[in-house]
């Protein structure tokens, strides 16, 4: 056999070793728990965005009239402020986050069997749209549409000019404090805890969180930080802190499936992968709320339950001032606009 024969056959057998050694490891670092069946959903008829969002009927406002995404605070704060209601022993609060969903993924709610959103909403739910970017669109937002500015202003309650993470890869100091930080250094609650699978939170050198983690650690505050390598292991950890007879008061998580199909593939409804990573967000979201109706203790247990996003998306990106980055949304088992 000739030497430039053998010499391909090698190449080859390398590649066939290379890719069967690198998709499992991909397959396990970015999961897809669920192959929806997405038919039709590849065919839904392209319209404009604005025209997507004006049918959304389940929203209790315009895109005009959008809440800031610092109301997420606001919310979780009046909650553990507000005295118990009668029968209740006890204030719980989850924010169950979709990473970069946009919000015309609400048109395939309809077709959803396993659903956060449908599930609060069926329960006497409430449904906002939201934005991001620091001020409505068309204004010309003051903040990077992404991920790191987007969660840090609902755990702070303040817009980057103040939180000064303006994008991803960049420590925050501890003042501002999160809602993680400052409700249980308060009192106000007994402990929370952070669960995500992205490291850009708090697990690298520049994370936006280090320096907050570190805090709490140098001061043994009752809150837990807690990085899984996927978005299965952050399920697991929520689950297993939900199935807890005394689960955190205060739980804050973020799941990466719309956000990464949308980096890999398009943030687009005429996607199917996209589709299936909100699908598979969504669906885990009505896991979460399954276990809270499942606690022993649920019924003396006043809950808030909060699902959104940090951000949109256009085409295989984000960060920038268009109207599908930055029109987002708020839904809630408890009234968002009073």
């Amino acid at each position: 056999m000739k030497k430039w024969v053998k010499a391909v056959m090698a190449c080859f057998i390398i590649a066939v070793i290379a890719v069967c050694i690198t998709f499992p490891i991909l397959s396990y670092t970015n999961p897809q728990p669920r192959l929806w069946a997405v038919e039709g959903d590849d065919s839904i008829t392209a319209v404009s965005f604005e025209e997507e969002i004006n049918s959304l009927d389940m929203m209790e406002n315009t895109w005009q009239t959008a809440v800031p995404q610092t109301e997420i605070y606001k919310l979780v704060k009046s909650h553990f402020d507000a005295p118990l209601a009668d029968g209740k022993t006890e204030k719980k609060a989850i924010v169950i986050g979709y990473d970069g969903c946009r919000v015309d993924t609400f048109r395939l709610l309809e077709n959803s069997k396993e659903s956060g959103i449908n599930t609060l909403l069926s329960d006497g739910g409430h449904a906002v749209f939201c934005y991001c970017g620091g001020v409505n669109y068309p204004e010309k937002n003051i903040q990077d549409t992404s991920t790191a500015p987007g969660w840090c202003s609902m755990l702070t309650g303040v817009w980057a000019d103040v939180h000064h993470v303006t994008g991803n890869g960049q420590p925050k100091e501890v003042e501002p404090r999160t809602l993680l930080l400052s409700l249980v250094e308060d009192k106000v609650i007994d402990s929370s805890a952070f669960y995500v699978s992205w490291n850009g939170h708090f697990t690298k050198d520049n994370a936006t969180y280090i320096n907050e983690k570190h805090y709490i650690e140098q001061n043994n505050i009752n809150a837990v930080f807690l990085r899984a390598g996927n978005d299965i292991g952050t399920e697991r950890n929520v689950l297993s802190d939900l199935n807890g007879e005394d689960c955190s008061d205060f739980i804050f998580l973020t799941l990466e499936y719309t956000d990464h199909n949308g980096h890999g593939t398009g943030f687009s409804l005429q996607n199917p992968k996209y589709v299936n990573g909100f699908r598979n967000a969504d669906a885990t979201g009505a896991k979460f709320i399954e276990a809270i109706k499942a606690r022993p203790n649920y019924k003396n247990e006043d809950w808030l339950i909060l699902i959104t996003t940090d951000h949109g998306g256009l085409v295989k990106s984000h960060g920038g001032p268009s109207f599908e980055e930055r029109i987002t949304f708020i839904v809630s088992n408890q009234e968002i606009i009073k």
